[in-house]
């Protein structure tokens, strides 16, 4: 699986009414709507500023707060390719694949805001286009590839009439 896009940097603990405010949480499940204000109490345009297949790139302990897969969900509604942290909250991570939302475990410090980066979730290496420089990663299982690739786990499970690797 090979991703393409930007990166919009944000820093460590990045919890999860960051990623989408509880006072939308409350008030709609519609995941467009819940999209239109993925990350914006840390930055207000970014949903303006995002284009299809971009990526979320944090620190340490990304999704960090509540285990509610509205967070994953409405950042897969935002068209965002994946997320790239040092670490993530396991919680978070979970859902993530369950929903289909690539993440990478990375080190991410020589990532800039805007940087073009190529992502070979399989091989586990990241090419950041922007500064001809490569990024090795832990590859992720192949499970979670195939998780991934089916569009989450319930499609997974639809796709293949129960659990299949």
């Amino acid at each position: 699986m090979n991703l393409h896009g930007k990166a919009h940097k944000f820093g460590d603990d990045v919890n999860t009414d960051y990623i989408i405010s509880g006072k939308y949480k409350f008030k709609t499940l519609d995941m467009k709507e819940l999209a239109k204000h993925v990350m914006e109490d840390l930055d207000p345009d970014f949903y303006s500023k995002v284009e299809p297949g971009d990526f979320i790139v944090g620190g340490t302990n990304f999704g960090c707060g509540s285990s509610r897969e509205q967070a994953p969900l409405a950042i897969i509604n935002a068209h965002v390719g994946a997320v790239l942290a040092k670490s993530f909250a396991r919680i978070f991570f979970r859902n993530c694949i369950n929903t289909g939302l690539p993440v990478v475990e990375c080190d991410t410090d020589r990532i800039d805001p805007g940087d073009e980066l190529d992502i070979d979730l399989a091989g586990g290496r990241i090419t950041n286009v922007t500064k001809g420089e490569t990024i090795d990663v832990k590859p992720l299982p192949g499970v979670m590839i195939t998780i991934l690739g089916d569009g989450g786990l319930a499609a997974h499970f639809k796709k293949h009439g129960g659990f299949a690797l």
